[in-house]
């Protein structure tokens, strides 16, 4: 076994990778503002906001700095030998940017969602169909089996947002689970964790309660879907690592088929089929995606909108290529 870490818990700290400067402190926290400005925006992947600010392997590493070796030294209440090991320092400063941009524009998007719907629907839309493609290109053999794997995902996409009503239960064990599954896309270069709570109808719920964070009953929300979070990060993360290194072409295969697969979940433009009061709210419990009933100035602005969504998520892989 080996010997336990002797300093201080400052020693600790300071003895874990991270930035050794206040300069590149800063820095690291601003890039984790863009990742967590990329995550509340359903289409746009912390993943590729990581790529772009050169971060990405750094990321990953301290995210497979937790492993065995970890478990075993706070086993055996060396905690501090464990805090040396992770990459707390990165992580710590990454996460309080995150957090930051994510209190930050929490409120905006409850807001746009309630109170400018088609088009803020559009936007998303945009920025996911330009994802899709993102993912798509990497891809290889599409006449093969990567081509099966998409139509997989196309249809899985489709089975998900169908059997899964817009009003899915707020309930702990649920909000759990959409914090275990949305965290995988996180660190997905072109998949948002945004765009899953989507999927799974808590993307509103969700961004509702950062609105007053302090409120008890939000507060239990939030630390129950950072559980989730949490937990799915360390499961999740060796899965992904995993697929992407022995079957990357088909994983994005099937990633490319799902995202497509589930894009009438976000269409700006639904026919309300039923509705139910939920505190003191009339939210949407099942719709389905219809055409613009009119061609007006409302319709140029979501076309607007849709298309400067594209071209946002196409600037920022191109950003990515340049970082190479």
């Amino acid at each position: 076994m080996k010997k336990r870490f002797k300093g201080t818990w400052s020693d600790a700290f300071l003895e874990s990778p991270g930035p050794t400067t206040v300069r590149k402190a800063v820095v690291l926290w601003l890039k984790g503002v863009c990742m967590g400005s990329a995550d509340v925006i359903p289409g746009v992947s912390g993943g590729t906001m990581a790529l772009i600010t050169g971060i990405y392997k750094d990321l990953i590493g301290a995210l497979r700095s937790f492993d065995w070796a970890v478990v075993q030294k706070i086993a055996a209440f060396d905690f501090k030998g464990a805090i040396a090991q992770v990459h707390a320092r990165f992580l710590l400063v990454l996460f309080l940017g995150i957090v930051t941009a994510i209190l930050s524009l929490a409120r905006l998007m409850n807001y746009l969602l309630h109170y400018h719907p088609v088009p803020t629907w559009s936007l998303f839309f945009g920025l996911i169909v330009a994802s899709i493609l993102i993912v798509g290109k990497q891809v290889t053999g599409w006449f093969g089996k990567a081509g099966i794997c998409f139509v997989a995902g196309i249809i899985s996409g489709s089975i998900i947002v169908n059997l899964i009503p817009i009003n899915t239960p707020e309930t702990l064990w649920f909000i759990f689970l959409c914090g275990f599954v949305a965290i995988c896309a996180m660190i997905l270069p072109g998949i948002s964790g945004a765009f899953i709570l989507l999927i799974l109808g808590k993307y509103e719920f969700i961004t509702g309660t950062l609105k007053n964070p302090f409120l008890m009953q939000n507060m239990i929300v939030i630390i129950i879907f950072c559980l989730g979070c949490l937990i799915g990060l360390a499961a999740f993360s060796r899965v992904l690592n995993y697929l992407l290194s022995k079957y990357q072409n088909l994983t994005l295969a099937f990633l490319a088929g799902l995202i497509t697969g589930s894009l009438q979940k976000i269409w700006p433009w639904k026919q309300i089929i039923e509705t139910q009061i939920i505190r003191g709210k009339e939210h949407v419990i099942w719709g389905h995606p219809i055409l613009p009933a009119t061609i007006d100035q409302a319709l140029f602005m979501a076309v607007l909108m849709a298309v400067l969504g594209f071209l946002v998520v196409m600037v920022i892989e191109r950003l990515s290529q340049g970082r190479g």
